[in-house]
């Protein structure tokens, strides 16, 4: 059985949020704080003692504003040429012990501790994927075990991040039911900013 400490969190929070007017994702404004600290405390109470996060957009503003901890950041200078980018930037990063990595998207919300602990528990019986489902359709968060490390950089282009690892492997992934604990929507738009703003539909750090 394989110590969960061994599968860090890896944030990615580069976006520069263009939908949004241009905010940043990781500083918008959740619950009071930036949004990059509401998922930090997410897979840390979900069981994910390590942390690495991945800055793009404004990130000198999200090091000086935002109570990161001892979570690891990681620059990606290419971030404007999508989510693959940070994939991979973050990917490098990680301890070379990692038995794998729990992805985490800054932009959801609506994904809780009980979903990402319930990631690492699949993890540690035995899936080597593993992504959160809601209703049996496949979301956030996903968990890429050690032997897929290196493909799933080698597929992270674009804004694809780690679709096309997903799909070569469709029927090796565990999905891991989370609709009844947590909410799969991401945060992209002024009208999804409002609605969450307004409340979240599920109680969350």
């Amino acid at each position: 059985m394989e110590d969960r400490q061994t599968v860090p969190a890896l944030v990615l929070a580069a976006g520069g949020g263009r939908r949004l007017g241009g905010r940043p994702k990781a500083l918008i404004p959740y619950r009071g704080r930036p949004l990059i600290e509401h998922a930090l405390a997410v897979v840390r109470a979900g069981g994910c003692t390590s942390t690495l996060a991945v800055l793009g957009a404004s990130g000198e503003q999200v090091r000086a504003t935002a109570e990161l901890g001892d979570c690891r950041l990681v620059d990606n200078p290419a971030w404007e040429t999508g989510m693959g980018s940070s994939l991979r930037a973050g990917l490098a990063a990680l301890p070379a012990d990692a038995d794998g990595v729990l992805v985490m998207l800054v932009d959801t919300p609506g994904v809780t501790p009980a979903a990402v602990a319930r990631l690492l528990a699949a993890h540690r019986a035995g899936a080597g994927l593993a992504a959160a489902a809601y209703g049996g359709r496949r979301g956030h968060p996903v968990l890429i075990g050690a032997p897929y490390l290196a493909e799933a950089a080698v597929g992270a282009t674009g804004d694809a991040g780690a679709r096309a690892l997903l799909a070569a492997h469709a029927a090796e992934i565990v999905l891991v039911e989370c609709g009844d604990v947590a909410v799969p929507d991401d945060l992209d738009t002024p009208e999804d900013l409002a609605r969450w703003s307004a409340g979240a539909p599920l109680n969350s750090p």
